[in-house]
Parts: C-alpha cells; structure tokens; sequence
C-alpha cells in the first residue's frame, strides 16, 4: 500500500553553505567575449593557469567563477569584471540541509545522518517551492547510478506538505518497510504500466538493484512517499 511519510527535520539550521557545497549552473557572457575579441579558449586556459578543459568548465558555469578568475579575465578581454556576468539577473540561493541518505537494499531502523555529519547545499529561489520546505539527501551506494551517482545529493519536496498527485515518470524518495519493522529508504522512479499498476523503478546497472518494486503489492511491505525529487545536485572535485 502506498502511504504519505512526514520527513523529519526538514528546516535548515543555518544560512549559509558549508565548504562543501554543491552548485548549480551559473551563466556568464565569457563565450560572448571570446567571440567578440577574438580570443581562443587555449589563450583564455594561458592567462589564467587552467587547462582548456576548465576553461570550457567556467563557460558553462560547472565551476564558480572566483574574484582573481574575473580580474584576470577581465584584463584578458579588456572590459571591467562585472561586464562578464552584468546582464545575468542575480540568483538568490535557498540554503537545504542535507539530513539523511537513501541507499537501496540497506534494511535498518534509521537512515538519519548523525548531527555532526549534516551539512548544507544551495539551490536557487522557486517560486514553486517557495512556501515549502525542503529536505536534502545524500544517495550511497549504486542503486540509481544511472541517473545519480554515488554522492549525488537530493534535494525533495514534503509529500505531506505539498499534497500533490504522484505522477509517473517523476521521481521520489520512498520509505519501504517490513513486517518486522526495518526500513529501507531509496530514491526511485514511478511507473505505471499497460494494466494502470504502479512500480517502483531503479535505474541502475547494478544486478543487485534492478528488481522493481510493486507499490499495492501483497508481500506485506508498506510503501511511503517521502518526497518528489526537486534539484539534483553533485560537487565538482
């Protein structure tokens, strides 16, 4: 049977990202700098001591673009630092504590990251998400590596909270439990097949993890929704 799960401590305790934090694309007008003073991307990876590949890295905005990064960028393309990201809107940032992890075929009594060990990411201000909280998870393990690797942090929705339809296609951090009482709690994707049953799907190239998960099935296990998967977040090295 499929259940609603309230997620416990889902309020960030502080403001402001720890070091390692997690970022998200940011844009920039290097690219539109390149062109228009006719400077390569192996001229921009000599001025700043990179190698090109990083070059193509800030572009994208992969890896953050540091102060001494658009000082001297700015003095490569001949035009002020905050040229380079001036007609980007600002992005406020939205602090999420990381406090728990899902990893499939992991039976215990609690999947809660001790105190110690929770920290915080940043993903933009959403309207969408604005008037309600947000939860952050650390996926261990292989069970959906296709689609999140290992380390890959989640940050999801409050089923309770949002009391929005499940849909196939999107993905949810479930809780599954035994009639013993264990627990496992995993991240999975919602299908619904040809006769309207609904399952539980990984995306792994793991053998281990690949078995899908009957939501109204009758081996006594009771399935909750814990949370839809908003932002999906993974740390450059």
């Amino acid at each position: 049977m499929l259940y609603f799960c309230q997620q416990k401590n889902s309020t960030p305790r502080h403001n402001n990202c720890s070091a390692a934090c997690y970022l998200f694309e940011m844009k920039n007008r290097i690219k539109e700098f390149m062109r228009e003073k006719k400077v390569s991307r192996d001229e921009i990876a000599d001025a700043l001591d990179v190698h090109p590949v990083t070059v193509s890295r800030l572009i994208s905005g992969q890896i953050p673009l540091t102060t001494d990064r658009l000082e001297t960028l700015a003095k490569t393309f001949g035009v002020r630092p905050e040229e380079i990201i001036s007609n980007q809107p600002l992005i406020q940032m939205r602090p999420v504590q990381v406090v728990a992890y899902v990893q499939a075929g992991n039976w215990a009594e609690s999947n809660e990251l001790e105190d110690t060990d929770r920290y915080n990411v940043a993903v933009p201000q959403d309207l969408q998400y604005a008037k309600y909280g947000l939860t952050g998870v650390e996926v261990r393990g292989t069970s959906m590596n296709k689609r999140y690797p290992e380390g890959t942090v989640l940050v999801i929705t409050n089923a309770i909270e949002t009391q929005e339809d499940i849909k196939p296609g999107k993905r949810y951090i479930v809780e599954r439990e035994r009639p013993d009482g264990m627990r496992e709690c995993t991240v999975k994707t919602l299908h619904r097949d040809e006769a309207d049953q609904l399952w539980l799907l990984p995306e792994s190239n793991d053998p281990r993890h690949q078995q899908p998960i009957e939501v109204n099935g009758d081996l006594g296990d009771t399935i909750r929704v814990v949370g839809r998967v908003a932002y999906s977040l993974l740390r450059e090295d």
